[in-house]
């Protein structure tokens, strides 16, 4: 039945210009987009990929061009390429509840599937999905608001249905049905996309691992009350918050006490700096010091050593006074000739040589005696 309904489909008929003008919006009060049931019938749009520039428009926003005949293309035709004016409509469900990266990946395979893809993206209102699956944290209007700005979404279809029908594929001309492979059970059947496998209208797309919308109120949940004490210091009452007075009150003590907690552990990292600063500058110190007292030992050594400078000094300096008091004699060579008299000097400890001849005393007192001049004491 489902497949003879797939072949009809390339046969069917244009809509009368009566059914494109009775088409309105679905009354949902205030929509993302501001609309209401008092704007009517907003204007037609020609159907483009409207990339960055602008959120996804809805269904009922979009002009569908009911001239040509709807041909459903194969899966080896959507894989080769198709015209630009024929693009491959690949259609994607979900309930896209707090819209996360998963979301937004998976929504990015689907826009990839084939080379030249349109993807129309389904989105299930409050109802449905409250009977079906639970409550859902952001309400419908949030929810399609969140799909309509993901680039890679062409358009947006409010009220999406839970199981997808034969009329459904046939109204939005939907060739391929992209979701995980994964057999979702719901609504009293095993796998709601088994009759699209059946069709061979299925492509399957990768979960995310690691990020769910499960994930995510599970973190919350875990830690409510850190969340909610952070909603309280931001400004949020406690009956915005449902919180009871005895928790309210509980938050705001545990908010100082970690405040105190965390002067007392600011304190004593700036004072772990202090000690480690001072540890810096005492081995610095130390090192310094080290340097200079060896500089200064070996300063000392070069002075006062066993071969210092001292040393020398002293030595040279016994030299030059032995020098100066050591007498200076005559060449044995020169000429004797009498000389004037003039002062002598006799040392103490010479001895007192008995008298002899002119020539033996002249000897003798050339040895023991030393006539020193009046030049020569200066």
């Amino acid at each position: 039945m489902f497949q003879l309904l797939l072949d009809v489909l390339g046969k069917m008929e244009p809509p009368t210009s009566s059914r494109l003008n009775s088409r309105k919006r679905r009354k949902d009060g205030s929509g993302p987009n501001g609309a209401t049931e008092l704007d009517g019938i907003p204007a037609k749009m020609s159907r483009r990929s409207f990339g960055l520039r602008e959120p996804a428009p809805f269904s009922d926003e979009v002009e569908i061009d009911y001239s040509k005949p709807y041909i459903r293309v194969t899966y080896e035709e959507a894989m080769r390429g198709t015209p630009l004016d024929r693009p491959v409509r690949v259609y994607a469900d979900g309930i896209f509840d707090l819209f996360h990266s998963g979301h937004a990946r998976a929504l990015m395979q689907a826009k990839n599937l084939f080379p030249n893809t349109y993807l129309i993206v389904g989105v299930c209102s409050d109802e449905l999905t409250h009977n079906f699956k639970g409550f859902t944290v952001m309400n419908e209007n949030e929810r399609y608001d969140a799909v309509q700005h993901c680039r890679y979404v062409d358009e947006v279809v409010r009220n999406a249905p839970w199981t997808l029908t034969p009329e459904f594929l046939a109204e939005h001309r939907i060739d391929f049905v992209a979701h995980d492979d994964i057999p979702y059970s719901s609504a009293g059947s095993d796998d709601v996309y088994k009759h699209i496998k059946e069709a061979g209208m299925f492509a399957p797309t990768q979960r995310t691992e690691g990020i769910s919308t499960s994930d995510i109120i599970t973190r919350i949940v875990r830690d409510y009350d850190v969340y909610a004490r952070r909603n309280l210091q931001r400004g949020y009452t406690a009956k915005e918050l449902n919180v009871s007075f005895i928790n309210e009150k509980k938050y705001h003590l545990q908010e100082r006490v970690d405040k105190v907690k965390k002067r007392v552990k600011d304190v004593e990292e700036k004072s772990k700096e202090f000690v480690q600063k001072v540890e810096e500058k005492s081995i610095d110190l130390i090192q310094k010091w080290e340097e200079k007292s060896r500089e200064f030992i070996g300063n000392f050594l070069e002075m006062f050593g066993p071969e210092g400078a001292l040393k020398h000094m002293l030595k040279e300096g016994k030299g030059r006074m032995l020098q100066a008091i050591s007498p200076k004699q005559s060449p044995s060579s020169s000429p004797t000739h009498d000389r004037s008299p003039s002062p002598s000097f006799r040392w103490p400890f010479s001895a007192k040589t008995p008298p002899s001849s002119p020539a033996n005393r002249s000897r003798n007192e050339s040895a023991v005696t030393y006539d020193i001049s009046e030049d020569e004491e200066d």
